[in-house]
């Protein structure tokens, strides 16, 4: 699994080393590539605290207040994740055709990313130990006190690793920033690649891509540090009390309620829209039902496979302090900040040249998706596995229960919260994923990403419509069974 991590890196590092270091050294000192580097550090720097606001107070929210419809809300702030980026960049062009430049593109990546700080977040309050708190304001603080001292400090890895997840994903995307005319470095990549397919100047820039990779790798290891989140103690065994607004209710009512138009209603708004101008004739049901359930068996795989190898990197990285968990670690966050494209390229060059039989078969698109995707899963079971006191798992082993016993006794109960957060992500991740498929799938294969991005790029909007539609109402249910798996693990 390490290996295959770093074959993306390696197709790149080939490609330069092929290329020469003068022409090299040529397409990536020239005012272009500053360029580039501007928009893409003024978008990380301005969206990731952003969505780290939005999540953790959203999550807050939900888990901690007696807001109206609490039990919703959850699995609504996850569904975000099934509107693909480019699905949410037209919402918001066709509501406001003028919007384009950097804070268009701050906005769209907002409203589709800041679930990924939203999920862990709302998985490790979930698991906190409520005695802490009580304690807290016992002593006298009050609630954002209590907050600021107490919760937010917990919440470090999640928020940590969210912020990782959306820079990583902001180095990567492409579809949604082209619709709003924001050039990144990723729109270049595409640009070089659809010119010259396997050019010099798009490895190049995936290069660069890659080395401001291992700079936010580096950042965020640095504050994370090595302390210990797991409780020293079983801990009280029940759910935090909820804060009663009172009053308070009904604006933080309308603050869930404004999030939810900005995330699902403007999208969804567009996509009724054109259904409306559409009509019955747009739904042939045949080929979206065939799309459909493509979707869901290629997204289920993908995610049970996907949650399967974060465990034991999530081990590595939780239990070892080591340089070599760290590159273990790291390599994966490396590959999945490289565009789709990339990935696809590299895994078409090793299947063709010394795999054949793997060339456009299932295994092939779903290695990809293991590579893109890996790291949502990650940082979610990382931080349930944080919290795993590890005097539980060498009191069981000590009572003569096998490792192997052991972990799935104990850990893998006590992580199931985190676990099943991680496989949402991969879930919709996967059911909206559209340029790896586009180059990976097999012949006959048609997703519900595919087919809107066909009829999309054709101008037949309308008949996109459906598509979109199905695409974000398909991750409502599986993201809230996996939400009430979490909640009974959890005991809440």
């Amino acid at each position: 699994m390490v290996a295959a991590t770093f074959v993306p890196l390696g197709y790149i590092v080939s490609t330069l080393v092929s290329t020469g270091w003068h022409e090299t050294a040529e397409l990536v000192f020239r005012p272009r590539v500053g360029e580039l580097l501007r928009n893409t550090a003024e978008l990380v720097v301005l969206t990731v605290p952003i969505c780290v606001v939005l999540g953790v107070g959203l999550a807050w929210i939900v888990e901690r207040t007696n807001v109206p419809g609490a039990a919703w809300w959850g699995p609504i702030f996850a569904a975000p994740l099934a509107v693909p980026a480019f699905v949410n960049s037209y919402g918001w062009v066709s509501a406001i055709p003028s919007m384009h430049g950097l804070w268009a593109g701050v906005l769209v990546a907002t409203v589709s990313y800041f679930p990924l700080v939203y999920l862990p977040a709302a998985a490790t309050l979930r698991r906190l130990d409520p005695a802490v708190e009580e304690s807290a304001r016992a002593l006298g603080s009050g609630p954002v006190a209590v907050f600021a001292r107490v919760v937010l400090p917990q919440l470090r890895l999640a928020v940590l690793g969210g912020g990782l997840l959306i820079s990583l994903h902001l180095l990567a995307e492409y579809g949604a920033f082209a619709m709003i005319r924001f050039d990144t470095f990723t729109t270049a990549i595409f640009e070089q690649y659809q010119s010259s397919f396997a050019g010099a100047a798009g490895s190049t820039l995936s290069g660069v891509l890659v080395v401001l990779c291992l700079v936010l790798l580096a950042a965020e290891a640095g504050v994370r540090g090595r302390a210990r989140y797991a409780r020293v103690g079983g801990g009280a065994q029940r759910g935090a009390n909820r804060i009663q607004l009172g009053l308070g209710r009904i604006p933080m009512f309308l603050v869930l309620t404004g999030a939810l138009a900005a995330t699902l209603g403007v999208p969804l708004w567009t996509i009724g829209r054109w259904l409306k101008i559409g009509g019955a004739a747009v739904w042939d049901t045949g080929a979206i039902g065939e799309s459909l359930v493509q979707t869901l068996g290629l997204a289920a795989t993908a995610a049970v496979i996907t949650t399967l190898c974060a465990f034991p990197v999530a081990w590595i990285a939780v239990r070892s302090g080591s340089r070599f968990a760290r590159i273990i670690e790291g390599a994966n966050y490396i590959t999945s900040s490289l565009p789709g494209i990339v990935i696809a390229l590299a895994l078409v060059t090793v299947s063709i040249r010394w795999l054949p039989g793997l060339y456009q078969t299932a295994a092939t698109i779903l290695a990809a998706y293991t590579l893109m995707f890996l790291p949502r899963a990650l940082v979610s079971v990382r931080a349930g596995l944080a919290q795993v006191p590890v005097g539980l798992e060498e009191a069981s082993q000590v009572l003569g229960i096998s490792p192997a016993a052991t972990f799935f006794r104990v850990t893998l109960r006590l992580t199931a919260p985190a676990a099943a957060a991680a496989a949402a992500m991969a879930f919709v991740a996967v059911a909206t994923e559209l340029t790896a498929t586009l180059l990976l799938a097999p012949n006959g294969t048609r997703t519900l990403a595919m087919q809107f991005w066909q009829l999309s790029g054709e101008l037949d909007y309308a008949a996109a419509a459906p598509y979109a539609l199905i695409m974000i109402i398909a991750s409502v249910p599986v993201t809230y069974l996996l939400f009430t798996q979490s909640r009974k693990a959890a005991g809440l």
